[in-house]
């Protein structure tokens, strides 16, 4: 239910504070008063599309909060799904800000979200109905929609599992297509594949082999600076030099200085046979370090060798993959596509097969979501027919026709119409065919009286959808309305009088100039002001006492019939 609507710099709201409760809600005003602005500003929170205008004059954002309270299970499995924390009372803030350069920030529950999550969470609170409706109404092909909405779910089950059996056939066929497509392009194909594995085999890629040559091209492109260092190296360390002895015989010296003061003092022993295991390593390290510069110049010829492995590394990873793994991975994709190819006749029959289960399945799915949508069907045009009689149409006959075509849809494979006779002694028609928006108005409140058994929204917004009736039938109208609203809460915009005087709860719309500047109001009307306001729309702005005598009787007539 929407609780609160907090409007600022939409348009000709400065400022707007709202609240709204359960039952059936009324907004009047005049005409060009700002009641559209009302509305436009709960759809655009509710992530409806606006343009720049919808911005007042001269600010730099306008900014819309609704706080709803919901027990909508459905919908309290999107918000955990998009990780949006659920309050304990089940509350949810909406707000959403437009700014100036024409960009808007949606948030729930102080979460940032996607215009997409928004709408998402939207179609579980609000359901909005205003004139422009009628065209999904007069759509034939939005009718199988409305109807599974009725089914609930009785169909949830079966829609699944043909579904899942649709999309299998999809796939089997495209499979098929791939394998029984022209010879020439499958030979064609083949070709290319064994082409592409022949030259990854070939190249006996490893992994962490590039890794592996990079080292090993570092060392060899440093060969002259490396033997250079090492016989430096070596000399110093063992062969030594001209007029300097090299670190192994000054080793040597001093152990033999060492062996004297041992002789002296034995404490000293221990240091001398460090020492000793000291200099046996300097000389072996020495002999390893030689062998070093030795191998450097055997490896003459491998610089060039790793520059062509790694350019036939560069080759394969430019053509399949940015990587050694990712290569190696598209030669082993390619091979199971090859042999899909070669072993086409075998596979397509393999094909064939899985292919008639899955179109068995679908045909017995889809023959229960006939019966279980003509079964509804019945049940559900004989309530609508029931409600088109409360609201002046005694004489209508509503059906809703299930067929079955030839062929198979996401849906399953029937064709679902609403069919409606609006006066004795005629046929039933399609509903597309009806002309009076009085008559359209009546049977959009009918499906939605009907539809409120089967729906978890809380909320249905009329924006003037008494276009075209008045009188008595206006009255059946506003008390539909009423008896609709001890279910959901309901938001009508009118102009009628008979509507008006049956609401629960009444707010006046109006422009005023304040400071120079148009703005649009919103007062939410005691018993009193409700009935000046219901004889405002009876009798135009002069109300006489005779106009606001007759608002009151009307007012009066209207609740005895709400308390029935």
């Amino acid at each position: 239910m929407l609780e609160n609507l907090h409007i600022k710099n939409a348009a000709l709201i400065a400022e707007c504070d709202l609240q709204f409760a359960s039952g059936l809600n009324i907004l009047t005003g005049e005409t060009g008063a700002g009641k559209s602005m009302v509305l436009g500003s709960l759809q655009f929170v509710l992530g409806g599309r606006v343009t720049k205008d919808f911005l007042r004059k001269e600010e730099k954002a306008a900014t819309v909060e609704a706080l709803f309270s919901t027990e909508n299970s459905h919908l309290q499995e999107i918000l955990q799904e998009h990780g949006i924390e659920i309050e304990e009372d089940n509350t949810l803030l909406i707000r959403r800000t437009l700014y100036d350069t024409g960009k808007s920030i949606c948030r729930v529950n102080g979460c940032t979200v996607t215009l997409g999550i928004l709408r998402e969470i939207a179609g579980e609170l609000i359901d909005v109905y205003g004139q422009h409706e009628h065209q999904s109404l007069l759509n034939p092909a939005k009718h199988i929609c409305l109807l599974d909405r009725f089914c609930a779910e009785n169909l949830k089950e079966s829609l699944e599992s043909y579904h899942k059996y649709y999309e299998m056939r999809k796939n089997i066929e495209k499979q098929l297509a791939l394998l029984m497509g022209d010879e020439g392009e499958r030979s064609r194909k083949i070709d290319i594949l064994q082409f592409q594995i022949e030259e990854i085999t070939r190249a006996k890629l490893q992994q962490g082999e590039e890794e592996v040559l990079l080292e090993q091209k570092k060392r060899l492109s440093s060969k002259e600076k490396l033997m250079r260092l090492t016989e430096e190296g070596v000399a110093m360390l063992y062969g030594g030099a001209e007029g300097m002895p090299s670190v192994y015989d000054c080793m040597g010296q001093i152990l033999h200085r060492l062996g004297e003061a041992v002789e002296l003092d034995s404490t000293l022993a221990p240091l001398a046979e460090t020492l000793d295991s000291v200099y046996v390593l300097l000389a072996d390290s020495a002999r390893e370090w030689k062998r070093y510069g030795e191998g450097l110049e055997a490896d003459s010829d491998a610089l060039e060798e790793i520059e062509e492995r790694l350019q036939t590394i560069y080759h394969l990873k430019r053509k399949y993959g940015g990587s050694v793994e990712e290569v190696l991975s598209f030669c082993e994709k390619a091979q199971e596509k090859l042999d899909f190819l070669i072993h086409s006749e075998e596979k397509a029959a393999e094909l064939e097969k899985q292919k008639r289960a899955a179109e068995h399945a679908m045909i017995e799915t889809a023959r229960d979501m006939t019966e279980i949508r003509r079964k509804k069907a019945d049940e559900v045009g004989k309530q609508i027919e029931d409600a088109l009689h409360e609201m002046q149409m005694q004489q209508a006959q509503f059906c809703i026709k299930v067929e079955e075509k030839d062929v198979f849809g996401t849906d399953g494979r029937d064709k679902v119409e609403f069919f409606i006779s609006a006066n004795a002694g005629e046929d039933l028609k399609p509903l597309s065919k009806i002309a009076s928006g009085g008559e359209m108005s009546r049977v959009m409140l009918a499906l939605k009286s009907v539809l409120v058994d089967a729906d978890e929204i809380d909320t249905f917004v009329f924006d003037e959808i008494d276009t075209g009736v008045s009188g008595k039938t206006a009255g059946k109208v506003g008390e539909k309305m009423h008896i609709l609203g001890q279910k959901r809460q309901i938001l009508c915009i009118t102009h009628l009088p008979q509507i008006a005087a049956m609401a629960d709860h009444h707010f006046r719309i109006e422009k005023q100039v304040i400071e120079g500047k148009t703005e649009t109001k919103v007062y939410p009307l005691d018993e009193e002001s409700s009935c000046m306001e219901i004889a405002r729309l009876m009798g135009g702005e002069e109300v006489t006492d005779a106009v606001l005598a007759a608002a009151k009787e009307l007012r009066k007539e209207c609740q005895s019939k709400a308390e029935i």
